[in-house]
């Protein structure tokens, strides 16, 4: 019985049962083992891992470039990726809390940076005796007051650029981002450079969003956004310039077996097709048609 079962696990059939059959198959077995590749996507990156510290902090952090790769298993998920500037992970504090009664909470900029590890520009922000770090909005400059609250009044607020208020305190056709999920969850939505979502209308108590894919999403009216677009706008109108810089962003050329004429994936040159003869169409006369009363 156990034979029965090791010849099954290695297909081998009754008939041709071997020597050579079952050394190949073991062979086979041994060298080839059962591994599930890994796949990207999934909410996983392959680029790099940031080494959180158990309490948050503005100290720049640590990282460990992966390069496309696997780290268990070290295989090559994405391919695309390798290379790059090593850089620092900036910690951005996604919770914009405040106060749901009286005035709002108020945050001063103290700096505007540039983050190699995302694409928008990041501002450092004091809150009371506290540092933290938060995207910044397009005209966002050191200096500036921001207001915070999770009032929800009955008439909507004048918001400035950077102000953080729910989803229903603010009018129609502001311009937000980082746009919660759920109500204290932290801005889920709407971080790459130069986005920004719409509120378009309300309905009871959910509000309508226009996002950057131009795709309506509904929210709960307690939902926290910031106001304004965000900044680094050229980002995606810059061009790259020159190979080098693109391997300085990180990102992995194409192997060199792509032609533009006749490699793989390529345009193919093929002979031209024989000519096509046009003919003017004659006219013929119909047939004469005899009637007669007979049936």
């Amino acid at each position: 019985m156990a034979l029965n079962r090791l010849f099954m696990s290695l297909n081998i059939t009754p008939n041709s049962i071997t020597r050579r059959a079952i050394h190949l198959s073991c062979y086979n077995f041994a060298s080839k083992p059962n591994i599930e590749k890994p796949k990207p996507g999934f909410g996983k990156s392959y680029r790099r891992i940031v080494h959180f510290p158990d309490k948050y902090t503005v100290k720049p952090l640590e990282v460990t470039n992966l390069a496309g790769r696997d780290p268990d298993t070290g295989r090559v998920v994405a391919k695309g990726i390798g290379g790059g500037i090593k850089h620092k992970y900036h910690w951005i504090d996604w919770y914009r809390d405040g106060p749901t009664e009286g005035p709002p909470q108020e945050e001063k900029v103290i700096q505007i940076m540039e983050d190699g590890c995302r694409t928008a520009h990041i501002a450092l922000v004091a809150v009371g005796d506290k540092l933290k770090y938060i995207l910044a909005t397009e005209n966002m400059k050191a200096g500036d007051i921001l207001k915070t609250s999770r009032y929800l009044p009955r008439i909507p607020v004048k918001a400035n650029e950077g102000d953080a208020y729910v989803l229903g305190a603010l009018p129609t056709g502001t311009i937000v981002h980082c746009v919660e999920k759920d109500p204290g969850k932290g801005g889920l939505y709407i971080h790459a450079a130069g986005t920004f979502g719409t509120i378009t209308r309300k309905q009871d108590d959910r509000v309508i969003v226009q996002m950057p894919s131009n795709r309506l999403f509904s929210f709960d009216q307690h939902c926290m956004a910031v106001v304004g677009r965000l900044s680094n706008v050229e980002h995606g109108n810059t061009p790259i310039g020159s190979p080098q810089r693109n391997r300085w962003l990180g990102n992995r050329p194409r192997s060199g077996l792509w032609k533009r004429k006749d490699g793989r994936h390529g345009r193919k040159i093929r002979p031209p097709k024989p000519v096509k003869e046009i003919f003017t169409p004659t006219k013929t006369p119909l047939s004469e048609i005899k009637l007669n009363m007979r049936p």
